[in-house]
């Protein structure tokens, strides 16, 4: 994969600056998996003093979307993408540091080689858990990423 974290938290910061300023930095990526980081601070709280629910989800779509976007590229390609459909779950305050990693690789890798032999969108639904230190689950998003060769 072409994609590193140097080069993606780079593009953070030039093209999707809410979110470098909020803190989300991607950590680690490979073929299956993509883990991204995000701590809870003044800049990206809620009134309830824990971590604005976009803010994770800023994160938890960049370990989808980065895998999305490697894969796309080592087809060598023109494939667009776009998110349909996602939802999430919240099951504790996030505070503190929040660890969201997605480990679709593979779904994605089906669904990009299943669009440039048909020529048909595909959709393909990922899942982020992010998790605090304690390595207790404070969230789950799902996402449905559409990908189709363009033409």
């Amino acid at each position: 994969m072409n994609i590193t974290p140097r080069k993606l938290n780079t593009f953070l910061l030039l093209k999707l600056p809410s979110a470098w300023l909020c803190g989300v930095r991607l950590k680690q990526i490979d073929r299956e998996n993509c883990t991204v980081t995000v701590k809870h601070r003044w800049i990206n709280q809620n009134p309830f003093n824990s971590m604005f629910w976009a803010v994770q989800g800023m994160a938890a779509e960049l370990t989808t979307g980065a895998l999305v976007t490697g894969y796309i590229r080592n087809s060598g390609k023109k494939i667009s993408m776009l998110v349909a459909n996602n939802n999430a779950t919240f099951t504790k305050k996030a505070t503190g540091r929040i660890t969201f990693v997605c480990n679709d690789g593979e779904l994605v890798q089906k669904a990009i080689d299943k669009t440039i032999e048909t020529g048909e969108g595909q959709t393909v639904w990922m899942k982020s858990v992010g998790t605090n230190k304690e390595g207790v689950v404070v969230s789950i998003f799902n996402f449905e990423w559409t990908v189709k060769v363009k033409g």
